[in-house]
C-alpha cells in the first residue's frame, strides 16, 4: 500500500461526507484505542519530558450558586433581579431566602464572574461550580 502524504489525506477527507468522516473517526478511535481529544494531549506529553501531569480541560460552563444573602438581604434581592432575568420581586425574595440555591446554570465564565462580582458587592456569598 502506498503511503499518503498529509495533503493527499486532507484531499481525501474533503471528498467525504460528514457521516463518512464520523464513521472514519469511530473506526480510527477503535483501531488505535484513543479518543478524538486524546491525540492532542498525548502529543504534548512527550515534549514535556514524558512525566507531565495530565492536562485538565478548562470548564466552559459554570453555575452561580447563592450560598447566603449576608446582612444586606434587600440589596442582594435587587441584584438577583438584575442578574436573573424575568424574576419578579416575590420570586427573587423567595430565591434569596431559600439559599443555598443556584441562580444561573450553564453560563460562560465571563457571565458567571460578572454575576459573582455584582452579588458579592451587594453582600452575598457566592460559589461558582
Amino acid at each position: 500500500m502506498a503511503k499518503l502524504s498529509t495533503d493527499e489525506l486532507l484531499d481525501a477527507f474533503k471528498d467525504m461526507t460528514l457521516l463518512e468522516l464520523s464513521e472514519f473517526v469511530k473506526k480510527f478511535e477503535d483501531t488505535f484505542e484513543v479518543t478524538a481529544a486524546a491525540p492532542v494531549a498525548a502529543a504534548a506529553a512527550p515534549a514535556a519530558g514524558g512525566a507531565a501531569a495530565p492536562v485538565e480541560e478548562e470548564k466552559d460552563e459554570f453555575n452561580v450558586v447563592l450560598e447566603s444573602a449576608g446582612d444586606k438581604k434587600i440589596q442582594v434581592i435587587k441584584v438577583v433581579r438584575e442578574v436573573v432575568s424575568g424574576l419578579g420581586l416575590k420570586e427573587a425574595k423567595e430565591l434569596v431566602e431559600s439559599a443555598p440555591k443556584p441562580l444561573l446554570e450553564g453560563v460562560n465564565k465571563e457571565a458567571a464572574e460578572a454575576a459573582k462580582a455584582k452579588l458579592e458587592e451587594a453582600g452575598a456569598k457566592i460559589n461558582l461550580t
